[in-house]
């Protein structure tokens, strides 16, 4: 935000809807770029990432804004991102957070929401910035991986948080950690997860097994748990850890 001016990207693929948020934020003294599809979405971010993007869910050309929001969160973890969506469904709001998304709005909606919302996020986004910068991890001694807030120590197999607590991991959460550390960067999947850790434990007697050993895991080492940086859900895939999230 050079000079204290917000960049909104808009991406909605109805020509009306578009231009009518589009000039509704610029008279609020944004500055505003409006797109109509994913790959549009694309070429704007790479000219210049915005400070905050508006994703319409239902786009054409076969990327919706659920996979623009987990692209645009791997972009950056402070870009602010908000869903515009036509469907009030408890599913679509869950999955859209779930993506990387900081908040929604169900259409219609009232312009005055619209730009409450997009105020809420870039407070949210400066002073998670802030606090990320003032938390930058120092190096770290050989044995030991930074996960989120929390610092792995592998040699010991326990986990210390981010108060310098040491939590002692079951053998199941160790291994699931150190396959996170050994794959960073990487989609892994539920079952090939659960596998890898299946044995170490009393397994669980259902299918989401491994998504409540990684819910447990987050209340560990997220500084946020209901919105996960370290490690993200890739949607229809597994899990992915991000290593530069702090």
């Amino acid at each position: 935000m050079p000079g204290g001016t917000t960049n909104l990207l808009v991406v909605e693929d109805d020509p009306f809807q578009r231009e009518t948020i589009c000039a509704y934020l610029t008279g609020q003294g944004f500055v505003v770029e409006g797109v109509a599809d994913g790959r549009a979405c694309r070429a704007a971010v790479a000219a210049a990432m915005p400070d905050a993007a508006l994703l319409d869910v239902g786009l054409p050309g076969g990327e919706d804004g659920f996979a623009l929001a987990r692209w645009l969160r791997g972009q950056s973890a402070l870009v602010g991102i908000i869903m515009l969506t036509a469907a009030g469904d408890l599913v679509d709001r869950v999955v859209g957070l779930e993506s990387g998304a900081d908040d929604y709005v169900t259409k219609p909606f009232e312009p005055r929401e619209l730009l409450a919302r997009i105020r809420a996020v870039m407070r949210r986004a400066g002073a998670e910035g802030a606090a990320q910068a003032a938390a930058r991890p120092e190096a770290l001694a050989p044995g030991r991986t930074r996960i989120g807030g929390a610092v792995l120590d592998l040699k010991r197999g326990l986990l210390v948080t981010a108060e310098g607590r040491e939590d002692t991991l079951t053998e199941g959460e160790f291994t699931l950690l150190k396959l996170f550390v050994e794959n960073p960067n990487r989609a892994l999947h539920r079952d090939w997860l659960l596998e890898r850790t299946s044995g170490e434990e009393e397994p669980e007697a259902f299918d989401r097994a491994i998504d409540l050993r990684i819910m447990r895991l987050r209340r560990k080492v997220e500084r946020n748990p209901t919105r996960p940086m370290a490690i993200r859900t890739v949607r229809g895939v597994g899990y992915l850890f991000d290593p530069e999230a702090v």
